[in-house]
């Protein structure tokens, strides 16, 4: 049967053309003797946005099974990070769907190109482990050198929020008052309460 495949092009800024990506993607097609189902395009999209409406509706219909192969110019048109690649590839794989780059030429359904897949596999997880011990490692100098991680604790002056209230201001009115949100208002008020009763019972 006659493979179906989807070819996807993106240009970053308007002024640029996908022809050249065009006229090599779909020369390749024919030379390989495969079927044009459709062409996803992004024009003056920059690659590295989460959300790129060609490519989102490329992956919708590779997960209704549409096309069985989806062809890319090179790497960088499609993904927008090695995490983007790697789990595109993986979703791919799963869906039974053949990935191809042509300038990288890089064709997961070939020995070689699945040994590139499992490698760039491989140097995205490491990427990933790299800078998550980086990570570990600055938490564990910066507890050694006695510095206090997470957010700044913002002081409260308890006494104002409780004057705010005597004054019969609401939990609203007294949080945009002071800057605070309304759960730290009404956690604010119940310290007080509490320390207030500690005192009576002392």
């Amino acid at each position: 049967m006659t493979k179906r495949v989807a070819i996807y092009v993106r240009v970053s800024t308007k002024d640029q053309s996908v022809d050249m990506q065009l006229n090599d993607l779909e020369r390749y097609t024919r030379e390989r003797g495969f079927k044009m189902f459709k062409i996803y395009k992004d024009n003056g999209v920059s690659g590295t946005k989460e959300t790129r409406a060609g490519l989102t509706q490329l992956m919708e219909d590779a997960r209704k099974r549409k096309f069985d192969i989806v062809l890319v110019w090179r790497f960088d048109r499609f993904a927008r990070s090695t995490k983007h690649l790697v789990n595109a590839l993986h979703e791919f794989r799963n869906l039974g769907i053949d990935f191809i780059s042509y300038q990288e030429n890089i064709d997961t359904s070939s020995p070689l190109g699945e040994a590139i897949f499992t490698i760039i596999s491989a140097m995205s997880k490491l990427e990933r482990d790299i800078i998550a011990e980086r990570v570990r490692g600055g938490l564990r100098k910066a507890r050694a050198n006695g510095k206090r991680l997470g957010r700044p604790k913002t002081e409260i002056d308890i006494d104002k929020v409780v004057e705010y209230k005597e004054q019969g201001k609401s939990i609203r009115e007294i949080a945009k008052e002071m800057g605070l949100s309304r759960g730290k208002v009404e956690r604010t008020l119940k310290q007080s309460v509490t320390k207030t009763l500690e005192t009576c019972t002392l």
